[in-house]
């Protein structure tokens, strides 16, 4: 048997969440049409097993520089 590959450390930015949505079509429509109505989000893309990889933008996170 051959050992998983090592995982490659990910990066994210601030306020930007990387999400993955496991459903069938008409459900993932549902959960992005509420996700959409509270952010910004990107189109998702479609992998096989009914999977869904998006990323989602809050809004800035970052500490105001004004406010320190």
């Amino acid at each position: 048997m051959t050992p998983p590959r090592p995982r490659r450390e990910q990066t994210t930015l601030p306020g930007i969440a990387d999400i993955r949505i496991v459903a069938d079509e008409a459900t993932t429509e549902i959960v992005l049409e509420a996700l959409r109505r509270e952010f910004t989000v990107t189109t998702p893309r479609p992998y096989s097993g009914g999977r869904s990889y998006l990323q989602l933008d809050t809004g800035s996170t970052s500490p105001d520089p004004d406010t320190e």
